[in-house]
C-alpha cells in the first residue's frame, strides 16, 4: 500500500471508518477547526508545543488507530513540513498569550463601541432637550410636534379609544 501525506491518510482512516468530524470533536473535546488543520497538513494553525501530540493521540484513539505510530507520522510530517520544533512549554506559553491578548483587545474594542454608542445617544437626548426647552420657550415647538409631543399624541389616541369604550359600556347596560 503506497502510502500519501500524513494528513490525507489520516482523512482515509476516518472516512473509511465513516466517521464524522463532528463525532470525534464530542469524544475528544477537540475543536474542529484543529482536527481539519490537522487533514489539511496546516500545522501552524494547531496550538503548538505538546498540545499537538494530544490532539494526534485524541484523534488517532477515537478512530481506533495505534495514537503512538500515528504521533510518529506526524511528527515526521510536521518537522518536514518546515515548521520550526516546538517540543516545549515555550511556545505553548506564548500561544495562550498570545489568544489572552487577543481576547482582551477584542473586549476592549467592544467596550470602547458600546461606550462610544452611549455617549452618541446621550448627546441626542441632551440636543434633543435643548431644542425642546427653546422650542418651548420660544413658542414654535407645538409646530414641531403636533399634539403637544408625545403625551398629546398618547391623549389624542386614547380620545377615540376611550369614546368607544364608553359607548359599548353604554349599550351593554341596557
Amino acid at each position: 500500500m503506497k502510502m500519501g501525506s500524513f494528513g490525507e491518510d489520516l482523512r482515509k482512516e476516518r472516512l473509511s471508518r465513516g466517521v464524522a468530524l463532528e463525532q470525534i470533536t464530542a469524544v475528544t473535546k477537540i475543536a474542529q477547526r484543529h482536527l481539519i488543520a490537522l487533514e489539511q497538513e496546516r500545522f501552524r494553525l494547531l496550538p503548538g508545543g505538546i498540545l499537538n501530540k494530544g490532539i494526534v493521540r485524541g484523534y488517532a484513539g477515537a478512530l481506533g488507530l495505534d495514537p503512538q505510530d500515528w504521533t510518529e507520522r506526524f511528527l515526521r510530517a510536521y518537522n518536514a513540513s518546515g515548521q520550526p520544533a516546538d517540543d516545549d512549554w515555550t511556545t505553548f506559553a506564548s500561544n495562550v498569550g498570545k489568544a489572552r491578548i487577543l481576547r482582551r483587545e477584542a473586549m476592549e474594542m467592544r467596550l470602547r463601541w458600546i461606550g462610544a454608542g452611549l455617549l452618541a445617544a446621550a448627546v441626542s437626548a441632551a440636543v434633543f432637550l435643548f431644542i425642546r426647552y427653546y422650542g418651548v420657550r420660544a413658542g414654535w415647538w407645538s409646530t414641531v410636534m403636533p399634539f403637544g409631543g408625545i403625551s398629546g399624541m398618547l391623549r389624542a389616541a386614547w380620545n377615540p379609544l376611550h369614546g368607544i369604550v364608553q359607548h359599548v359600556a353604554s349599550r351593554s347596560s341596557h
